[in-house]
């Protein structure tokens, strides 16, 4: 696992150096690199920061490159076929001088040329600069999903790219400005969908993607994508046999992805995905498996309803036999956010992040390599959004004047923070402003956190004039276009695994392991396993029942005997954080202080006084505005260390610090 850096026709060495020092915690074991000045006057540069996983010896040093020097490469990620890829090249006469994966890319590259993406399972960034007809060329890639990240800059025949946001503000020519249609998106979803970012001009290079970059041009192309039969299609197999088969493809992909030559563990919530890959890890391997799981105080519980009850946890990890290291955290969440804000490069408002970077921070002090159960949700159905389907059909055959009716009811209901109703209240309150609409809107509008009226009362006329053509939603509308033939669930399941996924979980979860100098492997985003689930399991072995659905029922099914029954019992319970109580103690004067209405008037985008409402209205408990204030203040803190005191100042002062000393 690495940082990759990369110039082409701007910047020098000096550039390049800064770009690759201050990714430092994506690799801390080693750093390299590569430039080279042509004829032409064009420029090539490649960066990179080694995390040491698969042979530890200085034969992994990067940037790597072919025997006669031909081919460069800086790479980020793992490739898990890549023994049985290096045994066929070296039957067609490659030869290899290290035990890398770096290695095998290198070489496949050089046998099947661009074509070698779709040989590759596992997750991956990198660039290529090929050298053979005399003018450099870059190969540019990023994993099936986009579970490690590339982002890039390109304007007037100049390339910039690197695993961090924050590497590409050390480039002199990219100038740092907010981009106001990704605003409007992040204030829509709490996150900004690729392949925008928060930064103008800067993008992600798309899951599934791969580009060329030649003479000054830039082409980008999708080499994969996840799809889905036709609704009308039939399915000849037996749930026993897909169940059988689910089970056996899945423990293959946990084996495959517990290769390494450092320590590797697993999260452990007790909830149904990470339990699984626990238990086929023990099953694995004769050692005891390191798990890892993450609990706070009873006092942050109060009125919650995620899972979080260490007990249950700690119960399973006796049962299957491997350790597991209970992690109480009481952190110090005033200071440790602004610092999250910056590792993360874009505001991501979901608390989450928190708690991502706190497991990471302290399985580090025994392990290098941590599996996760990210994609687990997207494969089988596993939200509650997906089920929100089913009870929103049978609620618009309900007479109009009934749901109006309940509708008004839901929306005057108070929040019932600090009670075990707080979460029902919310949903109920989220399904009745979408029940009535049509599937692909109400399944958009169930992902949103501000509307478009309240999004309105925020902006200022100014910034509303600019937004009023954009809609936030156009990638999810894009992407419904893409499998408009499938059912309806599989239809939510793409939208999830293509832009939620994505641009959220595998982006927070990359962002704050490698804070920690961590590896996050994902066995549920093996690219068969994903496939053979979309066009083998029907939809009604998915998502089974209708009033009380069982979510990732083929899933369950396929863990019977695997694991105890109170744990396929389980159910859905999200990986959160106190956001309540850091918010009416640990963070009130953050808000205060942030979100005051001399700040919010600096700004000039919205109106300080419809802020100043939804933090009332918070405060008071007539509302739940938990994750809009959180959205507020997480936009205020991307701002200030990212626009107000410059990209390379604040890195001075994050990188000075180890981050490790923070909580």
């Amino acid at each position: 696992m690495c940082g990759i850096a990369g110039l082409a026709n701007c910047g020098d060495s000096e550039v390049l150096g800064r770009m690759t020092h201050v990714q430092a915690h994506r690799g801390p074991d080693d750093s390299g690199l590569w430039e080279r000045r042509f004829p032409d006057g064009s420029y090539v540069g490649l960066g990179s920061r080694r995390l040491a996983i698969l042979d530890l010896s200085a034969d992994g040093h990067m940037p790597m490159c072919n025997e006669d020097g031909t081919i460069w490469i800086t790479y980020n990620g793992e490739i898990y076929n890549f023994a049985e890829l290096r045994c066929e090249l070296q039957g067609k006469g490659h030869h290899f001088a290290s035990n890398t994966d770096t290695e095998v890319v290198i070489h496949l590259y050089e046998q099947e040329g661009e074509d070698c993406v779709h040989r590759l399972n596992g997750m991956f960034a990198f660039a290529i600069c090929d050298l053979r007809s005399g003018r450099p060329e870059l190969f540019l890639a990023r994993d099936h999903f986009g579970v490690k990240p590339f982002y890039y800059a390109h304007q007037a025949r100049k390339l910039a790219f690197a695993s961090e946001v924050k590497a590409l503000l050390h480039v002199p020519e990219i100038e740092v400005e907010i981009d106001l249609e990704s605003l409007h998106q992040y204030l829509t979803f709490l996150w900004v969908p690729e392949p925008k970012t928060m930064f103008r001009g800067i993008h992600k290079l798309p899951a599934g993607h791969c580009a060329t970059f030649r003479d000054g041009e830039m082409k980008i192309r999708q080499y994969w994508d996840l799809s889905f039969p036709r609704s009308d299609m039939r399915y000849p197999r037996s749930e026993a046999d897909l169940a059988d088969e689910v089970r056996e493809r899945f423990q293959r992909s946990v084996e495959a992805q517990m290769v390494s030559d450092v320590p590797i563990g697993a999260f452990l919530s007790a909830g149904l995905d990470s339990s699984s890959i626990v238990a086929m890890m023990c099953q694995a391997t004769k050692q005891p498996v390191r798990t890892y799981t993450i609990t706070f105080p009873r006092k942050y519980r109060v009125g919650e309803t995620t899972l979080d009850d260490p007990s249950v946890p700690a119960r399973l990890a006796r049962q299957l036999g491997c350790e597991n290291q209970q992690i109480v955290v009481e952190p110090d969440v005033a200071e440790l956010l602004p610092r999250l804000t910056w590792h993360m490069d874009e505001p991501i408002a979901d608390p989450a992040i928190i708690t991502a970077y706190l497991v990471c921070r302290e399985a580090r002090k025994q392990a290098t390599v941590l599996l996760s159960g990210v994609g687990g949700d997207e494969l089988f159905a596993g939200y509650r959004k997906h089920a929100a389907h089913r009870w929103a059909r049978a609620y618009q055959r309900m007479p109009r004047v009934l749901r109006t009716g309940i509708e008004s009811g839901l929306a005057s209901l108070p929040s019932l923070r600090g009670t075990a109703m707080k979460g029902s209240v919310r949903l109920a309150k989220k399904m009745a402003r979408s029940a009535s609409l049509e599937p692909e809107d109400r399944f958009i509008r169930n992902c949103t956190y501000l509307d478009a009226g309240q999004k309105r009362s925020l902006y200022t006329v100014e910034v509303q004039d600019q937004l009023r053509a954009f809609d936030p939603a156009v990638r999810h509308h894009s992407s419904f276009d893409s499998v408009h033939e499938a059912d309806f669930l599989n239809q939510m399941l793409y939208l999830d695994t293509k832009i939620f996924m994505t641009s959220l979980n595998l982006n927070y979860n990359d962002k704050m392991s490698m804070a920690s100098s961590v590896e996050v492997r994902v066995p549920f985003l093996d690219r068969e396993l994903a496939e053979f689930a979309a066009w083998n399991i029907p939809p009604h072995l998915k998502l089974k029942g209708f009033f009380q659905p069982t979510t990732k029922h083929i899933f369950r099914n396929a863990m019977q005997g695997v694991l105890p029954a109170q744990v396929l019992r389980q159910p859905k319970a999200g990986f959160s954080a106190p956001v309540d109580y850091w918010l009416a103690h640990d963070l009130k004067e953050m808000v205060d202080d942030l979100l005051s209405d001399t700040n919010i008037r600096k700004r000039g985008l919205f109106r300080p006084e419809a802020v100043r409402r939804f933090v009332d209205e918070h405060r008071s408990g007539a509302e739940d505005w938990s994750m809009q204030v959180w959205q507020f203040l997480a936009l205020e803190n991307w701002m200030r260390i990212f626009l107000d005191a410059g990209a390379q100042q604040r890195t001075e002062e994050f990188s000075a610090t180890r981050l490790a000393a923070t909580a």
